[in-house]
């Protein structure tokens, strides 16, 4: 079975229809890391495109958001203005789908949460020094997580210690039985300063894990987000992918 890995569509419509145009259908099942929703558009949109193929969804914390289970607060001025059109733009429907999403999920021999298996909504894993202190918590070897924007692979080398590898785009990567923490990158807003979006293509029985990258109309998104009135750091951030 082949694994469409996907997270962080943040409401993106555009990127996400562009990502499964690219994979086509190489694959048999989605499992998405959360964040569905927050800072794009299209946020109904995005989740009724991503119900109505097999998948699997974890909760994130933009998705959390939105459903008041957080915070905003503790958000920037761009974020929070984004959530709150988010609250009010969701469909009753899209907030129970929404409310009844895991924060975590464990299928075979993968973890999969959306910050980390030690703090499944909030923690950015983003250096080998974090991601080393998550492996004890989760027992499996392999766990896929979401949430930094950042394609990556920390593999680990002692109890509390991890090493970090970049993607290697459009080469499946054997995975050999290293215990490894895995980072497909963002459908709808990279943040490693590469603008396309990016998933990944997990082969179950090859055991092979393939991150991938796309270009998309960046310029088709921002002026839906800009016929919204939505802040201008999120819209240009989109073209630069930080």
């Amino acid at each position: 079975m082949k694994i469409l890995v996907i997270s962080d569509i943040h409401a993106n419509l555009t990127a996400f229809k562009t990502v499964l145009e690219h994979a086509k259908k190489q694959w048999d099942y989605v499992w998405c890391l959360g964040d569905v929703v927050g800072y794009g558009p299209d946020p109904n949109e995005c989740v009724d495109l991503l119900r109505s193929m097999p998948h699997l969804c974890l909760a994130g914390n933009h998705d959390w958001a939105a459903l008041n289970r957080l915070d905003i607060r503790t958000f920037n001025p761009d974020a929070r203005k984004a959530v709150q059109w988010t609250q009010e733009t969701l469909r009753a429907d899209v907030v129970a789908y929404l409310e009844a999403l895991p924060t975590t999920f464990v299928i075979e021999n993968y973890t999969l949460a959306h910050g980390s298996p030690r703090e499944p909504v909030w923690e950015y894993i983003l250096e080998p020094l974090v991601a080393g202190l998550n492996f004890s918590h989760f027992a499996t070897d392999y766990c896929l997580v979401g949430h930094t924007h950042q394609p990556i692979i920390y593999e680990q080398i002692g109890e509390e210690e991890a090493t970090a590898f970049p993607p290697k785009y459009d080469r499946p990567i054997k995975l050999n039985g290293h215990r490894q923490i895995i980072n497909p990158g963002s459908v709808g807003q990279p943040r490693d300063a590469n603008p396309k979006a990016a998933y990944a293509i997990l082969d179950l029985e090859n055991a092979t894990f393939e991150h991938r990258r796309i270009p998309y109309d960046i310029e088709a998104v921002q002026e839906r987000m800009r016929a919204h009135d939505m802040p201008e750091r999120l819209i240009v951030r989109l073209e630069h992918g930080w």
